[in-house]
């Protein structure tokens, strides 16, 4: 009988298959390797408090001033996550993908609007909510824009804040404005938009602070509660 050898001998053609075998668990690791992200960075508004100065300190508020009660800020659509947003075409938001806030901007102001309204020394006590305090006044806030604008060069960050007091009794709405600050940014990346946010709150909280005070000041005929 006539036996056909192959032209590839035994250990030659085991070498072969090993090699394939190794070229596909190669393959196999690329392909289930995890792909590893860059950690995101994170950021705060609290340099603002920090640094805040307002325009006019008053008088240590007397005993016969009112007490107001801060709500927690809203915020618009788009403004109420961690993201920080950015605009490089009017009306249409965009996010930086590796860098956020540490909180909701609104969250992170609760506390800082507390800071400078109690600065400005015009209110016997200026409580953050939740909290079992009655107040005289109460002021609500909505955050309508915080925003790093590449519009012009060089870019710029928007901060917008909507303000309204009331009187917590009758629930009228004593007064009520809109405050808005653009401050360039130091550099056009997302650090820079973040220093320039901070300042840009800071001024709005300066104003804010004086508007308060403002109508803390107006006799309305407050009583002394103790």
């Amino acid at each position: 009988m006539k036996t056909t050898v192959p032209w590839i001998s035994l250990p030659h053609r085991w070498r072969l298959v090993a090699a394939a075998l190794s070229l596909t668990l190669v393959c196999g690791c690329e392909v289930i390797r995890p792909v590893v992200s860059p950690h995101p960075n994170f950021y705060s508004l609290a340099d603002a408090r920090n640094t805040a100065t307002p325009a006019q300190s008053g008088p240590r508020a007397a005993v016969t001033a009112p007490t107001l009660i801060v709500s927690p800020p809203h915020a618009a659509a788009g403004f109420d996550s961690q993201r920080i947003m950015y605009v490089r075409q009017a009306d249409q938001l965009e996010y930086f993908a590796h860098n956020e806030w540490i909180d909701t901007p609104a969250r992170m102001l609760a506390p800082l609007i507390v800071a400078a309204v109690e600065s400005s020394g015009a209110f016997r006590a200026v409580v953050q909510t939740p909290s079992p305090a009655a107040g005289e006044m109460r002021l609500d806030t909505e955050i309508l824009r915080l925003q790093h604008e590449f519009l012009s060069a060089p870019s710029r960050v928007r901060f917008t804040l909507r303000a309204y007091l009331v009187e917590s009794v009758t629930r009228r709405v004593i007064a009520s404005r809109e405050f808005d600050a653009a401050v360039p940014a130091t550099s056009e990346d997302p650090y820079g938009g973040v220093v320039a946010a901070n300042r840009a709150v800071q001024a709005v909280l300066e104003n804010l602070s004086a508007f308060c005070a403002e109508a803390a000041r107006e006799p309305r005929g407050w009583k002394n509660e103790q």
